[in-house]
């Protein structure tokens, strides 16, 4: 028998145009009119958008946009490893053996050989006792908070961590606190005001800053964590080849025990080439990791074509130290350059990250657009990224740059502020411009 059209209950349940509740749309979010004061600003004041610029090849330290040559200080591929032949033919024989995706979730049946094989090594690298691997870098930080800690426990994190850090300790429920950048003074006041009023209280800081280039004091944190027996989390995204003699870290850098950390963390996408997350700890810590974290047990397992690149990389990462050793005498050259140009780069060690302060945000987005159009890729860092008063420029830097593209760059970027001063460039909101605002909220 046919069903008449509009019978049965779903049908009855429907609500007519008329009772539907009136909701507006996206563009309503406050998201959405930060999106539109910027635009409105950057066109008043003719900036063109500094983000989104499409490259024409790799994400090497020689770029195209626009057909137009550049020196590229934005790639994150601070060893050239991404680049290197021995990885892109890694890259290309698993293909030809696994194809271009795992095809579904590692529990299911996207395990491939290559997954454990890069799992090893990076437990070996840190010489804990297991690792885990993720499709995604920011997923892996949420995905391990979201699993561990619940609402009785509690996440100090230093103020500038990583947006991952935060958004994993949202969602879990945990309380969440802050102390100020490298503070560890103020670490332990939080600790000793809160060390009995939690199940698990979770520490978390950064190898190396992405935004400022400076390194935490590991040392006196495994002496807090000794006396108050939290769990340690060092996401090394930015510290992993880059930091230490030969690129082994946090650990290297003050010949601490690695095992005494309990959560190191890292980024398959920066020196590995590659796209991923990892964690790497005890063998309990994993296991509960690859039995519970949502986002390894349903997301689809990491492609094998990166697990493969990832691998190579790590491996010819610890076979050549002296890319890192290239990598940290260009950053101490660019560092000493900028000094003496009176650049200010803030508590930078001048290894892969390397800030220019300019405070104003339009001011350092026009920057940008000047430095480019001379033959320097650099992008901006504007509110709410950081502070409002603490828009920056910052520079990448690899093993792969040479003394000529630091020297120009540093060079121009003086040269571009000190016209930008002339000219009086800044953010002058006229009454013009406040309506303008007023008009795209």
């Amino acid at each position: 028998m046919r069903r008449k059209t509009g019978a049965g209950p779903a049908a009855a349940r429907a609500p007519t145009p008329a009772a539907r509740r009136s909701q507006p749309g996206f563009e309503a979010l406050d998201d959405r009119k930060q999106v539109n004061v910027m635009r409105v600003v950057s066109e008043a004041m003719g900036i063109a958008n500094p983000f989104f610029r499409s490259h024409d090849g790799p994400a090497s330290v020689e770029t195209r946009i626009d057909g137009r040559a550049a020196v590229n200080f934005a790639t994150y591929d601070y060893l050239g490893l991404g680049q290197d032949a021995r990885v892109r033919k890694a890259a290309h024989d698993a293909i030809d053996r696994f194809g271009v995706s795992a095809g579904a979730s590692r529990l299911v049946a996207g395990e491939r050989p290559v997954h454990g094989a890069l799992e090893a090594a990076l437990a070996r690298h840190y010489g804990t006792e297991d690792a885990i691997v993720f499709v995604s870098g920011h997923a892996t930080n949420v995905s391990t908070l979201g699993t561990l800690l619940t609402a009785k426990d509690l996440v100090l994190t230093d103020s500038l961590i990583h947006n991952s850090i935060l958004v994993g300790a949202q969602l879990s429920g945990a309380s969440r606190r802050s102390f100020a950048h490298n503070d560890l003074d103020a670490l332990e006041r939080l600790l000793v005001e809160n060390a009995r009023r939690y199940r698990n209280i979770l520490v978390a800081v950064e190898g190396l800053y992405s935004m400022d280039g400076d390194l935490p004091d590991l040392p006196r944190l495994l002496e807090l964590r000794a006396r108050f027996g939290f769990w340690l989390l060092v996401d090394e995204a930015h510290a992993l080849g880059t930091v230490g003699p030969t690129g082994g870290g946090l650990a290297e850098q003050f010949g601490a025990d690695a095992t005494e950390v309990d959560i190191w963390m890292g980024t398959l996408s920066k020196t590995l080439g590659a796209t991923g997350g990892y964690v790497a700890g005890s063998a309990a810590l994993i296991d509960v990791l690859k039995a519970s974290a949502p986002g390894f047990v349903f997301s689809v397992g990491l492609p094998p074509v990166l697990a493969a690149t990832a691998l190579s990389a790590l491996e010819i990462m610890e076979a050549e130290p002296e890319r890192c050793q290239r990598l940290q005498a260009n950053g101490a050259r660019f560092l000493e350059r900028a000094r003496a140009a009176g650049l200010d780069t803030g508590e930078s060690i001048g290894g892969a990250v390397v800030p220019v302060l300019i405070g104003d945000s339009i001011k350092a987005a026009k920057l940008s657009e000047r430095l480019l159009a001379r033959g320097y890729n650099v992008l901006p860092i504007l509110f709410p990224a950081v502070p409002m008063n603490a828009a920056r420029l910052r520079f990448f830097i690899t093993s792969e740059h040479n003394a000529a593209q630091i020297d120009g760059a540093v060079a121009a970027t003086r040269d571009e502020i000190d016209q930008l001063d002339r000219d009086g460039f800044g953010m002058k909101l006229t009454p013009e411009m406040m309506a303008l605002i007023k008009d795209a909220t």
